[in-house]
């Protein structure tokens, strides 16, 4: 099996979790690379429903090692509830197949604290955060004041760090926010413990994973928001804090980019945002509710509905240039099922000029109207189907349209959200 990423290739929430569980059959190890706990990604086994947030999605599979890399966020409470939920339903979780990098940074209470208490400041400004502290965690890595797994489980090291980090961001948090202070005692006593359980987890990751590739060993890299999350080459403000791109594995595991083999882009058949922010092909009214509770497009996260919309080829074309993406996999085209036709989005409108190309600018992204192109749809239900050739015309055109709108070609296309429910085209390439 060659060494492979996944990303999303539109705004997150593509299905990358069921895409990553599949492919890990034949890999050594599966690779978090990137995000937080503000990712949920939901896989179902038979009649289970999984939904992970911080764990990579290889951890339920038998004999795999899963890896948190040095470009995950982690809060230490939420993973170890996930890792006690696992056991409880009767997965192994131990050091034997999860190892943490040790300098993953840590969300902190005051990450959280500030997350939310700024959102609310801006009121319709809003981003559109889950309020789980990623982006804060994010600017105090950035600003050099963050907190690493490797402090935290070393007890004096932790005091001291927290210490400093405390006493600003508390300043932070009152004159600014103004908010209550959050006491050291508390999160030094609480963050202790996490850093005495997580000890037997912590290990130097890029080490572990190069001396696995030296070995002839493969791995699966998988990323948490969509590539038009990222915080370089997304729809900046209303993205994510950290490299969702494909270019992330790299630095978010320590892992030579001349080691990657595939790029594999996960895309729905149409198209879903979350939060704030344009989306040229979103959908109003009764035909985007009746897209949203067909795709039961509620975030596995928050909970949040899902706005929705058509494909927007436009969008996908840019996330494939930069990413490198060299095949899709197609998520959820059993949702398009009774449309008597579907729009496809092929360009964008912008103040006379017809765009083909994806805007740098997210305010001129806002201004774009969507330039649709009209297909057939289907009305049989396809859930069922086991063979490309079994899809009713109209579905098997549409897969082919896309490739043709993308430039890229489709490895799988998924019918459902159990495992059995794909159909493979193609050899990744």
């Amino acid at each position: 099996m060659p060494n492979i990423v996944v990303i999303g290739a539109q705004w997150g929430d593509e299905g990358k979790g069921r895409i990553v569980d599949l492919l890990s059959k034949g890999v050594d190890i599966v690779a978090r690379y990137q995000g937080g706990n503000n990712a949920g990604h939901t896989i179902v086994i038979g009649e289970e429903k999984v939904i992970l947030h911080h764990l990579p999605s290889g951890i339920l599979r038998e004999n795999k090692l899963s890896v948190i890399g040095n470009g995950v966020v982690v809060d230490p409470g939420v993973l170890l509830k996930e890792v006690a939920g696992l056991r409880a339903a009767g997965y192994r979780v131990d050091s034997s197949n999860l190892r943490i990098s040790d300098r993953t940074h840590i969300i902190m209470p005051y990450h959280r604290e500030i997350d939310v208490a700024r959102e609310a400041l801006k009121g319709e400004g809003k981003i559109g955060t889950t309020g789980r502290g990623i982006g804060p965690v994010y600017e105090d890595k950035a600003a050099r004041r963050g907190i690493k797994l490797a402090d935290l489980i070393d007890p004096e090291c932790f005091r001291e760090r927290l210490a400093d980090v405390l006493e600003e961001r508390n300043a932070y948090i009152t004159k600014v926010l103004g908010g209550e202070p959050l006491s050291f005692d508390s999160i030094y006593e609480e963050y202790s413990e996490y850093g005495e359980i997580l000890k037997e987890f912590s290990c130097d990751v890029s080490g572990l994973l190069n001396k696995a590739l030296s070995e002839g060993g493969s791995i699966l890299f998988e990323g948490a928001q969509g590539a038009l999350l990222d915080i370089d080459l997304g729809t900046y403000p209303y993205v994510t804090s950290s490299s969702a791109s494909s270019g992330g594995a790299c630095t978010g595991t320590g892992v030579s980019p001349t080691k990657i083999d595939v790029v594999l882009g996960v895309a729905k058949a149409y198209t879903t945002r979350v939060g704030e922010g344009p989306f040229p092909s979103e959908i109003h009214g009764d035909e985007g509710k009746r897209l949203r509770d067909a795709g039961a497009e509620y975030g596995s996260t928050t909970g949040r509905p899902r706005r929705c919309g058509w494909f927007d080829a436009v969008a996908l074309r840019y996330a494939a240039t930069t990413n490198g993406i060299s095949s899709l996999a197609i998520t959820k085209l059993d949702v398009l099922s009774g449309f008597e036709s579907i729009n496809m989005c092929v360009g964008y409108k912008y103040r006379g000029e017809t765009l083909t190309t994806f805007p740098s600018s997210c305010s001129a992204l806002a201004e774009c109207e969507p330039v649709y192109e009209e297909v057939p749809g289907w009305s049989e239900n396809v859930s069922d189907v086991t063979e490309f050739e079994e899809l009713p015309e109209g579905a098997r055109n549409y897969i082919r349209k896309i490739e043709e709108l993308t430039g890229v070609g489709v490895h799988a296309v998924s019918l459902g959200p159990s495992r059995e429910k794909i159909l493979f085209l193609s050899e990744l390439a």
